[in-house]
């Protein structure tokens, strides 16, 4: 199915922060838009100039833009997703410029399934900077510019 760039974003608001409130989504939408303009590292060659579809579907990235997931199907991904209007109001926010003022120029979230978030995401790459609902988020570091 060939979503625009907006229905992509919705679908993935949705299935990744759905139940986080309207803080938790526009911090996740609010990464990707951060992947899609960053000027340094991996994410600027993926999304060569701009492209939300590419940093979406960038291999191994978002759970919800897998159809399978460790060799089983992944029912939790964007494409059984039903977008509500809130879900495309924050897509058009983000697509529009709008970030959240306390998420710096994060790049990284995730569920850790537990109260406490790591300092640091995975080799280094990005430092702790908050945990909004139940994902915490990560800005890049250093070692970022590396990638």
């Amino acid at each position: 199915m060939a979503y625009s760039d907006r229905e992509l974003l919705a679908r993935l608001i949705e299935c990744e922060a759905g139940g986080e409130g309207n803080e938790g989504m526009a911090a996740v939408a609010s990464v990707v838009m951060n992947r899609v303009y960053t000027p340094y590292g991996e994410y600027s060659r993926v999304s060569n100039g701009g492209s939300i579809r590419n940093i979406i579907y960038q291999k191994g990235q978002f759970t919800c833009a897998m159809e399978t997931v460790n060799g089983e199907y992944n029912p939790q991904n964007i494409y059984n997703m039903n977008p509500t209007n809130i879900h495309y109001q924050i897509a058009d926010w983000a697509i529009s410029g709008g970030r959240l003022y306390n998420l710096g120029y994060a790049l990284w979230f995730y569920n850790p399934f537990q109260n406490d978030c790591r300092d640091f995401f995975p080799s280094e790459v990005g430092s702790l900077i908050t945990k909004i609902g139940r994902h915490c988020f990560y800005n890049p570091t250093e070692k970022y510019l590396q990638t």
